[in-house]
């Protein structure tokens, strides 16, 4: 899961060769179904694309054992699986790219949750409604996961199929060895600090810490960094009750301070590892694994590189893992902070087979694909039925923590205007890590980029109530 220098086109010439291959591939027929209100008008070609980067398989494989079933279903349709093989802030931009025309949109997308309202705002998606209110399984999902899917105008731009939660993992055989507890409960942020300086001092050789941080980790920087200490302050990103963005706030300030603070004193990763666009890949094959660092603030799918069918198949990490919730800053509010979002698979406004598409995504999202999804790429069920699986429930032994968190998780402000203001979030972050700027003058700059980005009147120095 996750999350952006997305309006930046890096990589045009690699882009464009990939359009080229796409456009070069011809769409076929389109398929009437019952839920659009039409008879079928024979077999079509549909493309799927998808992120592909780093060593896991895990929804290649689940994409090949869809296609083979819709196929089987469908003689004489052909489904093409284009993997888009790119980091994360790649992924995005090449992905608009590609949906920009008819003659190289596909047909479905995998499409993040917190870029639905602004490519909506874009022309690029097409509203599911008519489909959807015919699909008797749409009743199993959560409410909460509609809405994560929904657009400003109330209708619905895709099908989740997972959503996350966030918190630290930590190593337990380094703790031994650094004195620390096994059954880790930090209940600040100074806890935190304190046992990455322990370690640092006690165990060397060992990344003591580490949060992702600067632009090419993208959104893992702005959500799973920043972010999840913002809300764990007084303040936030945005004021719903107001509807304007928020500036001037100390969280953020203080949040900027502790990232200064563990690149400061050498308890996260050298920045120039933290810069590198393969760092997450790294943390969960590598670094993990062979036990190269201690603490993690991470996703709930984390584990995913573990399994047997995963990039780093590792039995062992149920029981040298712990893993516990990130606290508050002072631990005052819910003492616990996470922050949730998710995929949908959405059909792209300009395919050439939308119903056709509509009904790959319902193959996709049979109660058994999704529950073996669910379970091989380690996230969070958000249908009721995949949830009260058995075999999904003990899948792992992270599953119940981390499903225990969405009674405390915020969802980002996914509004059109949100991909700018996160680029504007790692780039305070990176000009802190890298000591360009103070957190006060990175604190300052974005207050000064997001008023560029959403206009002054639409801002704020008052934030919501944990």
């Amino acid at each position: 899961m996750v999350m952006r220098k997305r309006f930046k086109s890096a990589g045009v010439l690699a882009v464009g060769a990939l359009l080229l291959g796409v456009s070069a591939c011809s769409q076929g027929s389109t398929t009437k179904t019952p839920e659009a209100g039409g008879a079928s008008s024979g077999p079509a070609n549909i493309k799927i694309a998808y992120q592909q980067w780093g060593p896991g398989t895990v929804m290649k494989n689940f994409l090949a054992g869809a296609k083979s079933e819709y196929e089987a279903a469908n003689p004489g349709s052909k489904v093409e699986i284009v993997p888009i093989v790119a980091s994360e802030n790649d992924y995005y931009t090449k992905l608009q790219l590609m949906m920009r025309s008819a003659n190289t949109a596909p047909d479905i997308v995998y499409e993040d949750t917190f870029l639905i309202n602004s490519d909506i705002t874009a022309g690029y998606l097409k509203p599911l409604d008519d489909y959807i209110k015919d699909w008797s399984d749409w009743s199993q999902f959560q409410d909460t996961a509609k809405g994560a899917a929904k657009g400003q105008d109330g209708k619905t731009y895709g099908v989740p199929d997972g959503t996350d939660t966030r918190a630290l993992w930590y190593n337990k055989q380094i703790f031994a060895k650094a004195g620390l507890p096994a059954d880790w409960q930090p209940k600040t942020w100074d806890d935190v600090l304190t046992a990455a300086r322990a370690i640092k001092q006690k165990v060397p050789g060992v990344i003591p810490l580490n949060v992702y941080s600067g632009k090419p980790m993208g959104e893992a920087s702005a959500m799973q960094g920043l972010e999840m200490l913002l809300y764990g302050t007084k303040d936030t990103l945005y004021n719903f009750d107001q509807q304007k963005w928020v500036v001037g706030s100390q969280g953020f300030k203080d949040s900027l301070n502790f990232v200064k603070t563990i690149f400061t004193e050498g308890i996260a990763p050298q920045p120039k590892q933290s810069l590198d666009p393969n760092w997450g890949n790294k943390v969960g094959s590598d670094l993990l694994p062979n036990g190269k660092l201690a603490i993690a603030l991470d996703g709930s799918w984390l584990y995913n590189n573990w399994q047997k069918t995963g990039a780093k198949p590792w039995p062992q990490w149920s029981e040298v893992l712990g893993q516990t919730a990130m606290p508050t800053q002072d631990g005052s509010g819910k003492g616990k902070v996470s922050l949730s979002g998710g995929w949908t698979w959405a059909i792209p406004a300009k395919s050439k087979s939308p119903d056709a598409a509509w009904n790959f995504i319902k193959t996709l999202q049979t109660q058994k694909n999704a529950t073996k999804y669910a379970t091989d790429g380690a996230q969070i069920a958000v249908r009721k039925d995949v949830a009260a699986d058995e075999g999904y429930k003990t899948s792992a032994k992270s599953t119940q923590f981390f499903t225990d968190l969405v009674a405390v998780t915020v969802y980002r402000p996914a509004l059109p205007e949100y991909p700018k203001v996160s680029n504007e979030i790692i780039t305070a972050m990176e000009a802190v890590m890298t000591g360009q700027s103070s957190p006060d003058e990175a604190a300052k700059n974005y207050d000064e980029a997001v008023e560029s980005i959403v206009g002054k009147d639409k801002t704020t120095n008052q934030s919501q109530g944990q």
